[in-house]
Formats: C-alpha cells, sequence, structure tokens
C-alpha cells in the first residue's frame, strides 16, 4: 500500500507534469493569431486545446449521449482539465456541470475560456483530489471521466468516490486509456514523461475495480481502432494546413511532438487501447 507521503510526491509531480503558467494568457495569445476574436469564439473554435482526448469533441458527445442527463441535471466531471467536455456537456444538454482537477491553473483556464463562450453561468471548475471527492452522497446526477486515471494510482479511491457523490442509478461514463497488450507504454507521452507518474491498468482489472466500488457495468466499448483513425485524419489536416494549428500540445514543451508520435505508436502496437464504460451506481 502507498503511504501518505508517496502518495503526495506523485501528486506534486503530476501537477508539475501539467504545470504552464499564465495558461489562459498563452491561449488567449495562440487564438489571437490564428485569427480569433475572444469576443465572438464558439465552443468548437477551442475543441483542439481544450478537448485534448484522442478523438476529441467526437468522443465527448459520444460519451455525454449516453449519461441520461438534462437541463435539470448536475454532472460531475473528474479531471476536468481545461474544461472542453464540461462546455460541450452544458451546451449540448443544457445542463450544470462542475469540473474538479489537482491543477489549479487548469481550473483557472477552463473558468477563463467559460467566459469566452459564454457558459460560466452553467460550468464551474474547482481544484481538487479526484480520489478525494469534497462532496456529499448522492449530490450528483451524472459523472464523467475522460483521460484521467492514467495518472491516478488509488482508482479504487476514484471509482468509490465517483459512486458515492451520486444520487442511486444515476450513470458514470468513463472514457480511458489502459493498458494493451502490446507491451510496456513507449514514453513520453502526453500524461507521463515517464513511468513514475503512469498506472495504467487491463480491461479486467477495470471492470473489477468498478464493480468494487458499487458500479453496475451496463456497456464496454473499445474505441481503439477508431482512434487510430483519427490520429491519421489529424495528420492529414495538419500536412494540408498553411499553419499549425492551435493545440495544447504548443504548451507542453520541447518534447510535445515526440509525445504524439509515441501516443500513435502506443496505439497501433496495441501498448495502449482505449475504452469506455458505462456504470450505473
Amino acid at each position: 500500500m502507498a503511504t501518505p507521503v508517496r502518495e503526495a510526491n506523485v501528486k506534486n509531480a503530476v501537477g508539475r507534469h501539467y504545470g504552464i503558467s499564465d495558461l489562459a494568457g498563452k491561449i488567449a495569445t495562440s487564438l489571437r493569431a490564428a485569427g480569433k476574436d475572444l469576443n465572438r469564439l464558439a465552443t468548437t473554435d477551442l475543441a483542439a486545446i481544450d478537448e485534448f482526448h484522442i478523438r476529441g469533441r467526437k468522443a465527448t458527445i459520444e460519451l455525454a449521449s449516453k449519461m441520461e442527463i438534462g437541463p435539470g441535471s448536475h454532472v460531475l466531471d473528474i479531471g476536468s482539465g481545461l474544461g472542453g467536455p464540461a462546455r460541450t456537456l452544458a451546451e449540448e444538454h443544457g445542463c450544470r456541470v462542475t469540473g474538479i482537477d489537482l491543477s489549479a491553473e487548469f481550473c483557472d483556464a477552463a473558468q477563463q475560456m467559460s467566459r469566452w463562450v459564454g457558459l460560466s453561468d452553467k460550468v464551474a471548475f474547482v481544484p481538487g483530489d479526484a480520489t478525494e471527492l469534497p462532496y456529499e452522497a448522492g449530490t450528483f446526477d451524472g459523472a464523467m471521466t475522460m483521460h484521467v486515471a492514467m495518472n491516478i494510482a488509488a482508482k479504487d479511491a476514484l471509482y468509490a468516490g465517483a459512486c458515492r457523490v451520486l444520487k442511486p442509478g444515476c450513470i458514470f461514463a468513463v472514457y480511458d486509456i489502459l493498458q494493451g497488450e502490446g507491451g510496456d507504454v513507449m514514453y513520453p507521452v502526453p500524461w507521463a514523461r515517464d513511468p513514475s507518474i503512469s498506472h495504467l491498468i487491463t480491461r479486467v482489472e477495470m471492470r473489477t475495480l468498478l464493480e468494487g466500488a458499487g458500479f453496475r457495468i451496463e456497456a464496454e466499448e473499445d474505441s481503439t481502432e477508431a482512434g487510430e483513425a483519427w490520429f491519421r485524419q489529424a495528420a492529414s489536416r495538419m500536412a494540408a494546413a498553411s499553419a499549425p494549428p492551435v493545440g495544447l500540445r504548443q504548451f507542453l514543451g520541447s518534447d510535445a511532438a515526440q509525445m504524439t508520435l509515441n501516443q500513435v505508436r502506443n496505439l497501433t502496437e496495441r501498448r495502449i487501447r482505449t475504452v469506455t464504460y458505462i456504470c450505473r451506481s
């Protein structure tokens, strides 16, 4: 069992990996350079930045369609990042979304970006630990997490907490990267520069953890092949573009290009898989 000191050190390392100072300012500068008016932005203008997961906004819309949510729903986004999925849910389904993320810088940027697109009344973002959710039991009408648990060792606490804060019978939607059968992950990747903050599990382990947390798994879908196709299409668009598209990769440092290359190779060689789980509390 990991000690509290070790867990704190790992969380600090994860925070450093995603730590980008003045993130909202840098994104604003990048958008303006791409010819965008911050007073006339749509959520789709931000998708390359804030839907930073394999298959992007399309994957978010697919996940949300299975969550049984609507205008009266309050949804929790665990590991909300820059808030893209939360804003997509709010815009597409009219629901209210609270996002929680380990990075205060990401939460600040997410709130600012929500103001740009006129959704700050529908979404809120708070810094916090996904394994220690600061909410009462039965608070939310739905919950989701997308490409988050790769950085979390204490997945039992993550999923138990998600089950606790949901109202009975509500949906927890998970879209994550899992360990594939093709061998060890090649680093760096977008979620880790080395194995020290990477905690992948297999599909069998995932089912065991979700069911152990109290969920009933209603659907399990592997989208690995669709992820490969998405990367191929993205590469074609980038090759045809006259200027580099705006994207979070621009802010990940000098190894961002290698991260993307490794991500594609890991997916192609089945070192990783992308899998969705629809669970009921």
